[in-house]
């Protein structure tokens, strides 16, 4: 039961990434700006294994057609991610990543490189359940685990994002 409630509730470290990534972003990255968007983490308590599969099951649901729109848009950001982004621009893509007995997050991570068929970069989130990896970690792995991208504007803004902000408009 515990190991489903934290796959569950380790969805919502997906809307930790702002504030967290600013403070504690890789050396090598510019910091995000102090007026982007800022987070609503969202937690689900369930009370068995029954209703987190359940819980689980609707979230996925739930975030499928943003997803989709994402990874649609995808190869245009990676295109211009790799022709170079302007100035104080960071790309970032949103994965999972998992312990060996199986709980997961939703991470941000600070694109190094691509090439081909995998993704290089640094975690930009604050991990709360996945113990095997650690914020800043570098970590590479395939594109095909790839399922949203954001790209953070020095001015605050953002493009892409589509998980997050269907998950803030639904917070507000």
């Amino acid at each position: 039961m515990l190991r489903l409630f934290l796959l569950v509730a380790s969805v919502a470290q997906l809307l930790v990434f702002r504030a967290n990534a600013q403070q504690n972003a890789p050396v090598n990255s510019a910091p995000l700006a102090p007026n982007a968007p800022a987070d609503r983490p969202v937690s689900v308590a369930v009370a068995d294994d029954s209703e987190a599969e359940a819980a689980l099951a609707a979230f996925e649901q739930h975030i499928a057609p943003a997803i989709k729109k994402a990874r649609a848009t995808l190869p245009q950001a990676k295109k211009r991610f790799l022709q170079g982004l302007p100035s104080g621009q960071a790309f970032y893509v949103t994965t999972r990543i998992s312990d060996p007995n199986g709980p997961y997050e939703q991470v941000f991570v600070r694109v190094k490189q691509w090439q081909g068929t995998q993704v290089q970069g640094f975690i930009a989130s604050q991990l709360d359940v996945v113990k095997t990896y650690q914020q800043n970690q570098l970590i590479t792995f395939s594109a095909s685990d790839v399922f949203d991208w954001t790209i953070s504007r020095p001015d605050g803004s953002e493009e892409g994002n589509f998980v997050g902000k269907l998950i803030d408009a639904g917070n507000q």
